[in-house]
Formats: C-alpha cells, structure tokens, sequence
C-alpha cells in the first residue's frame, strides 16, 4: 500500500478559528494508548442502507487515492445531511511523537496535526480515531460545507465499524487517510510505510456532531453513534 503524498500543514488555530471553531479542541507522548470502545448506534447494514437510498455527488471533479494513481475515481457525495466517500485508507502517523509514530517510523512524519485537541496540542494519531479530509479546493471544500475540525465520521471496513474525528487536512487532490489508531481498530496494518488498505473504506461524515473532548475516543464514539442514529432515522 502505497502512502500518500504528506505536506506541512501548520494551521492549527488560524484554520479553526477561520470557521468559527476554537483552535483548541493532545495528548503527551507518555500517554497510553487508548482502548478501542464497543460502537454503539446503528449497525453497518443500516448504514450502508441509508446509504442506498440515495446519495447525490457534490464533489466537482474526482479525487485520487494516492499521489501515484493513474486516475481520478473517488467522489464525495451527500446522503440526508451526511457527507460520504468510499476510498482507500492510508495511515496517518503526525502529531504527537510516540514510539509508533515518529521520523524513524515514518519517512513523511509530522510532529503536528492541522487542528489541535482541547488540550491546545497535536493529536496523538496512535492513541486517537481521527481522519483526514483534503483541503479545500474547487473540487469540493469542507468549509463551505459546514464540516468543522472534530467532526465526527463512522468509517467502515469489511464488518468493522470504527467512530472518528476530523483532525488533519490532506492534499486537495487526494483523499483515504486516517489515523494509526483508526487502521489498527478497523483490523488494517496501521504500519505508516507499509499499512493501509486498498479499500474499500467507506467514510460518513455528520456535520455539527464535535466530541468533547474531542481527543477522547469515549466521548467520539458516544457522539458518534447518537449522530448516526439520528441520520438513519431521518
């Protein structure tokens, strides 16, 4: 699996307060890894059904998977009030250093995050479920879709259903990325070099639902779950 083009973002505030979210929203490096907790709320064939009912494109042009892909394929599309795409899933390992994430583990690390948790640092990309969304461009911007930094997704692989946060921005022409925690608790190599999966992983976006506090993998999940629970009902 081939990784993603990483660049320097150091947005950090700036970006968030651009949107109106506080630049707070990690933890330090001595921080235990956090246990995966048990999704609640809708199962993944509820989901993937609401889904099915219709979800118009609202991405402008197609996205690649990765720096090196021939084509464009990857779409973001809108079902009800979500944002979903179905990709690849790389690893992101930027943040926090640790002993799993750092320069000697990952030729592309990056000791930052684009937004920070309500601790004001980075995230902690082995220890938090977190995604990352391409910055905005004229193919689709999250910004003016009203997705704010810790917004909560459900992001699917085969029968695993893992809860995360938007909390790292990835090139304007790329899009499959999430965290070392959110590979390894989705059953997926979560090595940064080598891990990832070709897909497919499917992302579902729910605007407005932000954790508190957002670095806690609890409190993401609880969130969540009652998001998605109110979508597939709607």
């Amino acid at each position: 699996m081939r990784r993603k083009l990483r660049i320097a973002i150091i947005v950090f505030g700036l970006v968030a307060a651009s949107i109106g979210v506080p630049a707070a929203l990690a933890s330090t490096s001595s921080s235990a890894p956090q246990a995966a907790p048990l999704a609640a709320g809708p199962t993944i064939a509820q989901l993937k059904a609401r889904i099915a009912k219709g979800c118009t494109k609202v991405s402008k042009s197609n996205y690649k998977t990765d720096d090196d892909a021939s084509k464009a394929t990857i779409s973001i599309c809108k079902a009800g009030t979500a944002f979903v795409w179905t990709s690849d899933m790389d690893v992101d390992c930027d943040g926090v250093r640790t002993s799993k994430c750092n320069e000697n583990t990952d030729d592309a690390y990056q000791n930052q995050t684009s937004f920070e948790t309500s601790k004001g640092r980075p995230f902690q990309a082995d220890s938090t479920h977190f995604f990352v969304i391409p910055l905005p461009s004229s193919r689709f911007s999250y910004q003016s879709a009203k997705i704010k930094p810790g917004t909560t997704a459900a992001v699917i692989f085969k029968n695993k259903l893992v809860y995360a946060v938007f909390a790292d921005e990835g090139p304007s022409n790329i899009i499959g990325e999430a965290s070392y925690a959110t590979n390894r608790d989705l059953g997926v190599n979560p090595d940064p070099n080598n891990g990832g999966t070709d897909g497919p992983v499917t992302f579902i976006v729910f605007p407005n639902a932000v954790p508190s506090p957002v670095e806690s993998n609890s409190a993401i999940t609880s969130k969540g779950s009652s998001a998605a629970s109110a979508w597939v009902n709607s």
